[in-house]
């Protein structure tokens, strides 16, 4: 948010001084790093440029970044980089929510969306004032637009967005028509398309036009620049029109890069041929609604589904080479605090579920769901903040290695809610309750690079390759990390299966499929040398040997064929591993 100077407030014209106050201040910022410039010095510059050059408002560091030169930008956006969580893990997120459709089975009792709900036609499961729904409102839900938008965002932050990890959120998806999913994939994938062959030239990004195109420096609230931005934005859309296939065999070399569709469904849609159709679309992650492992609480909130629905789906889905995102509730109605207790533990000592990653989230009540009627009559008492923390913190104890806590709670506003957690900051306070009582989780994201370096300042060590083994869903796995086990940092890590059953003509009884391979670090553009970069643990070889200590895992157990379910724009790199495309699978004769 822009701070004012002299009681000046809105989007009006800055003093006389604007174009010596960023030569000056562009000038000095190339003589730091973000070392010898922190953002607290950072911010007492500009305040006395802005007093020297009068300067009736101190623009934000987008603005300073829209005001230099392409060359400039390079030396100062490590100074000026924003919101650096979003590209710790390497890559750029971009959620793209759904417009509102109503789910085959009804409404969930906890459920506060979809058409004609308490907050009006928004998606499935969401009220429309989450950020990711609000971006899709302003966009009428047009998945195209929602991309270019997302990724203006990126680069005016200073961020490189070649690396995008695509999210379609807002109810089942697999339940849609085929038409409309077909629709919004291809979208998805003609917005990276046209977003690299638009604004960048010989890989770098073409500042000038982009700043024409987008009326940059400008006004996000100017809704007369959102229409004219839209219609540039749609007229583009039309001009370079594309069928999946096509579209996606562009981005295979595109300079923006799908490497992660993630789809959300629910178990009753996650079964084989639904597995199947995702695979054509190029998701490679599912985020699957699990909920509870109890059957009658599925039944009294209506999910729709039963707990054999859910084992069936996991088993299914991880024997197709999906990694699974297990979205879990806490405080629902008919469980107790020891029902959550047992079923958190179960979730990882029982072979039939095993997460790869997990949502937590404590059940909340929302006006017009038929929950909140249930508590208004006051025959529902939701879980409060303290509790929901206690059973994570608890709970973090637990969680193995090969697990990643994504979140611990909805993206919600709270004002939103009746009753329930009241605070939008529950992983904060979910950490210093962990620590003080001397909890140390060592889930996947407590453990990699960027955010223990950030956090605790940790300097790299010596990284070794070991593996875990375990057995979920019938199927043997193999956890193999890039790690510093000294100081437990992990840098990277792959996901090997043994399928428990061949699903596709692909897969054989001797075959072996890589279900993810990850390296962590601050987001580095394809084919960027980082080998001079202490900041930057992305390619410095560590997917190569992971990849490499798959094989020969594979090769142990006399497997002679490795599959990996790739997203379409990580196929190229997985040809230089000696890789080729059979069905939807990069594949490997060994």
């Amino acid at each position: 948010m822009e701070t004012t100077l002299q009681g000046e407030t809105g989007h009006g014209n800055q003093g006389t001084g604007e174009p010596a106050f960023y030569t000056e201040l562009i000038s000095l910022l190339k003589q730091h790093t973000k070392k010898t410039l922190p953002k607290d010095k950072l911010a007492r510059l500009k305040i006395q440029l802005c007093t020297k050059h009068r300067m009736k408002k101190i623009p934000t560091d987008i603005q300073v970044m829209l005001n230099a030169s392409a060359d400039d930008l390079e030396q100062i956006k490590p100074i000026l980089l924003t919101k650096p969580t979003r590209s710790l893990s390497g890559v750029a997120p971009v959620a793209v929510m759904t417009k509102p459709l109503a789910c085959p089975h009804g409404k969930c009792t906890f459920c506060p969306g979809g058409p004609g709900s308490a907050f009006g036609d928004v998606p499935q499961s969401y009220t429309g004032k989450e950020p990711s729904t609000m971006r899709a409102i302003r966009a009428e839900y047009d998945a195209y637009l929602i991309v270019m938008n997302r990724l203006e965002q990126y680069v005016v932050t200073g961020h490189v967005p070649d690396k995008v990890e695509l999210i379609l959120q807002g109810g089942t998806f697999p339940a849609f028509p085929d038409e409309y999913q077909e629709e919004v994939v291809t979208d998805c994938f003609q917005a990276l398309n046209d977003f690299s062959t638009q604004f960048f030239s010989k890989g770098k990004i073409d500042l000038a036009r982009f700043k024409e195109f987008f009326e940059l420096p400008g006004n996000v609230e100017d809704e007369e620049r959102t229409q004219r931005l839209h219609t540039k934005l749609l007229a583009i859309k039309r001009e370079n029109k594309a069928a999946l296939k096509q579209a996606q065999k562009t981005n295979e070399t595109a300079k923006i890069r799908c490497v992660s569709l993630t789809v959300e469904t629910k178990p009753d849609w996650a079964f084989l041929k639904h597995g199947n159709k995702m695979l054509e679309q190029g998701c490679t992650r599912v985020e699957l609604g699990v909920e509870s492992l109890y059957e009658d609480v599925l039944k009294i909130t209506h999910r729709g589904h039963t707990l054999e629905d859910t084992k069936r789906a996991i088993r299914e889905l991880k024997d197709l080479g999906y990694k699974l995102n297990f979205h879990y509730m806490l405080g629902l109605p008919n469980t107790t605090k020891e029902m959550d207790q047992k079923a958190l533990q179960e979730l990882f000592d029982n072979d039939a579920y095993k997460p790869d990653m997990m949502k937590i989230y404590p059940c909340m009540v929302l006006k017009g769901t038929p929950l909140y009627h249930i508590w208004k009559a006051g025959k529902y008492q939701p879980i409060t903040t303290q509790e929901a923390a206690e059973l994570i913190v608890e709970a973090k104890a637990f969680i193995p290695e090969y697990c990643r806590i994504m979140r611990v709670q909805r993206d919600i506003p709270t004002y939103r809610t009746e009753a329930g957690v009241n605070r939008t900051n529950l992983r904060q306070y979910v950490e210093q309750l962990a620590k003080k009582k001397g909890i140390q989780c060592r889930c996947i994201r407590c453990r990699e690079v960027g955010r223990v370096q950030k956090k605790d300042g940790k300097k790299d060590g010596k990284i070794s390759i070991g593996t875990m083994v375990y057995h979920p869903s019938f199927g043997k796995e193999f956890f193999i990390q890039a790690e510093d086990a000294d100081n437990d940092i992990l840098y990277g890590f792959c996901r090997l299966r043994f399928p428990s059953q061949c699903l596709r003509e692909e897969i054989t009884p001797t075959s072996a499929i890589v279900r993810e391979l990850k390296v962590f670090g601050e987001a580095a553009s394809i084919g960027e040398d980082t080998s001079t970069s202490k900041e930057k643990a992305q390619h410095k070889g560590l997917g190569t040997k992971l990849m490499l200590k798959a094989e020969e895992i594979a090769k142990e157990y006399n497997k002679n064929k490795i599959l990996v379910i790739s997203a379409i724009g990580t196929r190229e790199y997985y040809k230089k591993l000696g890789y080729y495309l059979e069905g939807p699978y990069m594949v490997k004769e060994l």
